[in-house]
């Protein structure tokens, strides 16, 4: 992003910290520099400054300065040299790549950025990422840990804010697989249950409340059924709040198989598939992006192999899913 430019805050923004806005759009901004952009007055929320805990309301706007230097300066900060083995792993997850954009299946259990107790993550290896590219790979999605499929990454600063714009603006369609334990009530249909966190610390999730929960819809079909035992739901989110998918398919009282934090049962005595639901079983299939001078690109991930060997056991083939979408 190279010039100063202004936006406005969304109904389904509203209530959110300004830095947590800001890290949702653009997620390579550190909080060091963040805190220095709003502490020298360059960020500003209807022409005012604002200090990082301010609540957003629906309406305000926000002055957005330009952040190509701020990439940049990024960039020179020292980073950990990436293993040969780390390299070697992540680029043997790429399922696409050009001048704009590299595309990865991430695996379950790999986090997407690191924490106070995650040391390996994929943006500690995205320098094994650069190839022949002028810069550093830049986040412009996420997924959660325990999801496995597509994720993207911008190769330019210009892609990186194209593409944010994307998935702000509910451009880009997602396709997501779920396995899950028993069947829906309508084989088809409109999840809309607005979501809020709750729970002790270290155990909170996603729950349904209307009063004080953010607006989150997901679209779902069925793919196929194992008899009145397991259900493949395709699901394609208008909203990407935390744990959606995981939350509405519990309110559905279809919990994900291996995602015991939403209610679902261990498989402990279904034959073969006796001990196989230990991880969670959602995956993003696909993403369908808007790319210059072309009407859209789809990216398609393949299966995490305990979903393909789940998938298998109950006679499920991927070329089902593939004909259900948006």
């Amino acid at each position: 992003m190279t010039g100063v430019h202004q936006t406005t805050v969304g109904k389904d923004e509203a209530d959110q910290r300004l830095d947590r806005w800001f890290k949702r759009r653009f997620p390579t901004l550190t909080h060091g520099r963040l805190e220095k952009l709003l502490r020298t007055g360059q960020i500003r929320v209807d022409g005012a400054r604002a200090k990082a805990n301010h609540r957003l309301d629906a309406g305000q706007i926000i002055r957005i300065p330009p952040l190509a230097d701020e990439a940049a300066a990024d960039k020179k900060l020292p980073r950990k040299d990436v293993s040969g083995k780390d390299a070697a792993f992540i680029q043997s997850l790429v399922i696409y790549k050009d001048d704009e954009i590299i595309a990865i299946n991430k695996p379950l259990g790999l986090a997407v950025q690191g924490g106070s107790k995650t040391t390996r993550h994929l943006d500690g290896m995205l320098d094994a990422l650069q190839f022949d590219a002028k810069d550093r790979p830049r986040l412009v999605h996420r997924l959660d840990r325990d999801t496995s499929g597509v994720l993207i990454f911008a190769r330019t600063v210009q892609a990186a804010s194209r593409l944010g714009r994307t998935f702000q603006e509910g451009e880009n369609e997602k396709v997501y697989w779920a396995l899950v334990h028993g069947r829906p009530q309508y084989p088809s249909g409109t999840i809309d249950a607005a979501l809020a966190k709750g729970g002790l610390k270290g155990h909170e999730k996603m729950h349904w409340d209307d009063e004080e929960g953010r607006d989150a819809v997901t679209d779902y079909m069925t793919v196929s059924q194992a008899a009145d035992k397991f259900t493949w739901l395709a699901l394609m989110p208008r909203t990407g709040r935390t744990h959606q998918i995981r939350a509405h398919c519990a309110l559905m009282n279809t919990p994900i198989v291996g995602d015991a934090k939403y209610g679902a049962p261990e498989l402990r005595d279904q034959g073969e598939l006796k001990g196989m639901g230990g991880q969670l079983c959602l995956h993003a299939r696909s993403l369908t992006i808007p790319k210059p001078g072309r009407k859209q690109l789809t990216i398609t991930a393949p299966l995490p192999p305990h979903m393909a060997a789940l998938f298998d056991a109950l006679g499920f083939e991927e070329r089902e899913g593939d004909q259900v979408g948006r």
